[in-house]
């Protein structure tokens, strides 16, 4: 049974490949969003993509291009949000209700730099936060970018690419 299940979802995933690409993009978008990533499972969903698409034989280069972009836009988002609202972004939930992430973060921040990007790409609570903070705390702007861009297609292809080449094996 769970065979047929799997290949049931293979098969609808085969049929729908050309929305691939766009629910690629729209998932690493909001995961990378500040306050949308608490409620979105990101690392599971990109891995259950990168089997999918294996599985399904699927172009890996487009999927993982949009979830690069999707992931870099979002906290493209991020940062601008925290560059606006500084200090305010204290009383917004979840960081209204969960108090302990901002100064935690704050102390990661600080301590990394612009590898904090990088490194809180990968990692939650933090992931949230970081982008976030990178704007409160007026990080130049370029090097924020050149961190979110070059995390951003890490994290994809770290995520995706093992979920990809085990979903090649269900073919």
């Amino acid at each position: 049974m769970f065979q047929s299940l799997i290949h049931g979802l293979i098969d609808f995933v085969q049929a729908h490949a050309e929305w691939a690409v766009p629910i690629a993009f729209v998932l690493s978008f909001l995961k990378a969003l500040a306050f949308v990533t608490m409620v979105v499972p990101g690392i599971t969903v990109m891995l259950a993509i990168g089997t999918l698409i294996g599985a399904s034989g699927i172009d890996f280069v487009p999927v993982w291009l949009a979830v690069s972009l999707g992931a870099g836009l979002g906290d493209w988002v991020s940062y601008a949000i925290g560059f606006r609202i500084k200090d305010r972004a204290r009383h917004v939930w979840p960081l209204s209700r969960h108090p302990d992430l901002l100064p935690r973060g704050e102390r990661f921040f600080r301590r990394w730099g612009a590898m904090s990007v990088v490194l809180c790409r990968f990692f939650s609570p933090l992931r949230a936060t970081i982008p976030l903070l990178c704007g409160i705390f007026e990080m130049p702007w370029g090097v924020f970018q050149l961190a979110n861009w070059f995390s951003a297609f890490l994290w994809a292809l770290v995520l995706l690419a093992p979920g990809s080449l085990l979903g090649g094996w269900f073919r």
